[in-house]
């Protein structure tokens, strides 16, 4: 089922996601339902704030990327904790699904390592580089109540400020269902 993804200015967006067990009601259906909602809404990651869950939890597939000559990581991540970031910083134009016609250069770490727990909650440390680095910690700041732009300067947020609004009044067109914090 294709859920609605929560827009700018929800307060779920700045929640920090509760770790989860095994017994999360309907995790299965929630992963399934993610899912088909990113590929929806034509993402590349999606977390549970995004559809309302203040969880930590979240999806990728970088499969769009693969002319850039990355490799495909297609993963659930659940209860994750970045260990370490390192490497150069490098910027990238990133967007997110919950502020729709926005993007803007981020700067991350190029590389990082990770531990988090998979579907069937068996827990997992692996590194990570390039663009998954990028998605995986786009995806993590959702679940620590981070969005891109809190990654930009201080001017760039005033410039965007007005359409930031607008975004969490409604006025973003989009090809994807919105829940708009004004119509909850």
């Amino acid at each position: 089922m294709i859920l609605p993804i929560v827009a700018f200015g929800d307060p779920v967006l700045r929640k920090i996601g509760e770790n989860i067990g095994p017994d999360y009601p309907k995790l299965a259906e929630l992963i399934a339902n993610m899912w088909e909602t990113m590929y929806h809404a034509h993402g590349v990651g999606l977390a549970a704030p995004q559809v309302g869950k203040a969880i930590n939890l979240f999806i990728i597939d970088t499969e769009a990327f693969e002319n850039e000559d990355y490799p495909n990581e297609k993963k659930v991540f659940i209860n994750a904790e970045i260990l370490e970031e390192n490497g150069e910083r490098w910027e990238y134009e990133e967007g997110c699904l919950s502020i729709p016609h926005i993007r803007e250069n981020v700067s991350r770490h190029a590389k990082l390592r990770i531990r988090y727990q998979n579907e069937t909650f068996e827990t997992i440390e692996e590194a990570y580089d390039g663009i998954a680095a990028r998605v995986i910690q786009h995806e993590y700041d959702h679940c620590k109540g981070k969005l891109f732009v809190d990654h930009i300067s201080q001017l760039k947020r005033r410039l965007l400020k007005n359409k930031l609004i607008a975004i969490s009044k409604g006025a973003a067109r989009v090809d994807y269902k919105m829940r708009i914090p004004a119509t909850r």
